[in-house]
C-alpha cells in the first residue's frame, strides 16, 4: 500500500509540501494513522511537478525519504503550483525499484496509486504499444491511463473510466488513484482513505491529514474528486459491477469534516 498527496494552487516548494508538515509524507510512510492495511511505506518515494505548462517531470528513489541525503536540497529548490508526492509500501511479490515507484509520468501528466490490482485479470485492457515501465501493478495502471490520454480522453474522464473497467474485471482491486495534467487534480476513493483541505491558496489532497488543524474534509469511499482553481467537487463513482442491477450503484455520500 502507499500514501500519496497532490497540491494545486499558488507556488510552493516541495520542501513545504513534503518535509515541513508535522505529519507529512515521511511520517505517514513510517507510521500511517489512517491506512486500512497495516504496513509501513518505506520501499520507495517520489515527487512529480510541472516545470512548464504541459511538461511533467518526476524524481523517484528506492527506500525511505530520510535515507536520500540529496532530497532535502532538491525539495528546497523545486517550486511549483502543482505537485504530486508518494511513499510506497510494495505489495508482496512486487519489484523494489524506482520504476515501480509513483508518481509515474508520460511527460505531460502524473499518476499515483494507493492500492493494488490483479494485472493478470486486467491484462486485456492494455493495447499493444503501451508497455509499463515496471512489472508492478501501479506501473501497469499508469500505462492504461497513458493509453486513454493518448486516445484523446481528458484526465477527468480517463480516471473514472479506469476504475470502472478494472473493477468490472477485478472486484478485489483497491483503486485510490491520484492523477493530474497540471491544471486539474483527479482522485478516487476505492478501498483506501483520502481527505482534502482547500482555501484561497489552493487545494491539498492527501491519504491522511498533514497536521491536526481544522479544515480537513474526509472523502467517503467510492467517490470521484476533481479539484481545479474554482474549487473541489466530490461525486459518487458510479461503477456497475458484474451481477449488479442497474440503479444499484453506491449511494451518494457527503464528505465529512475531520
Amino acid at each position: 500500500m502507499c500514501r500519496h498527496f497532490a497540491w494545486l494552487g499558488v507556488d510552493r516548494s516541495v520542501k513545504e509540501l513534503v518535509l515541513d508538515p508535522p505529519y507529512g509524507l515521511p511520517k505517514q510512510a513510517a507510521r500511517p494513522r489512517w491506512q486500512h492495511i497495516d504496513l509501513i511505506n518505506q520501499d520507495g518515494f517520489g515527487v512529480g511537478w510541472f516545470p512548464a505548462p504541459g511538461k511533467a517531470v518526476n524524481y523517484r528513489r528506492v527506500g525511505p525519504i530520510e535515507a536520500d541525503h540529496e532530497f532535502p536540497m532538491l525539495a528546497a529548490s523545486v517550486v511549483a503550483d502543482c505537485v504530486i508526492g508518494a511513499a510506497r509500501g510494495a505489495s508482496p511479490g512486487m519489484p523494489i525499484e524506482a520504476e515501480a515507484t509513483a508518481p509515474f509520468t508520460n511527460g505531460s501528466a502524473l499518476m499515483s496509486l494507493n492500492g493494488h490490482l490483479n494485472v493478470g485479470l486486467a491484462a486485456s485492457l492494455l493495447e499493444p504499444g503501451f508497455t509499463p515501465e515496471s512489472t508492478c501493478d501501479a506501473a501497469f495502471l499508469a500505462a492504461l491511463l497513458w493509453q486513454r490520454l493518448h486516445a484523446g480522453s481528458q484526465v477527468t474522464a480517463a480516471v473514472p473510466e479506469l476504475v470502472r473497467d478494472i473493477a468490472a474485471l477485478d472486484q478485489n482491486a483497491c483503486l485510490n488513484i491520484l492523477a493530474t495534467d497540471g491544471l486539474t487534480l483527479v482522485a478516487t476513493t476505492w478501498g483506501e482513505t483520502l481527505c482534502y483541505r482547500s482555501d484561497e491558496q489552493g487545494t491539498l489532497l492527501a491519504s491522511e491529514p498533514f497536521d491536526d488543524e481544522d479544515g480537513w474534509i474526509r472523502v467517503p469511499d467510492r467517490q470521484l474528486v476533481i479539484a481545479d482553481p474554482l474549487g473541489v467537487t466530490v461525486m459518487p463513482l458510479r461503477v456497475e459491477l458484474p451481477h449488479q442491477e442497474t440503479g444499484s450503484e453506491q449511494p451518494s455520500s457527503v464528505p465529512d469534516p475531520i
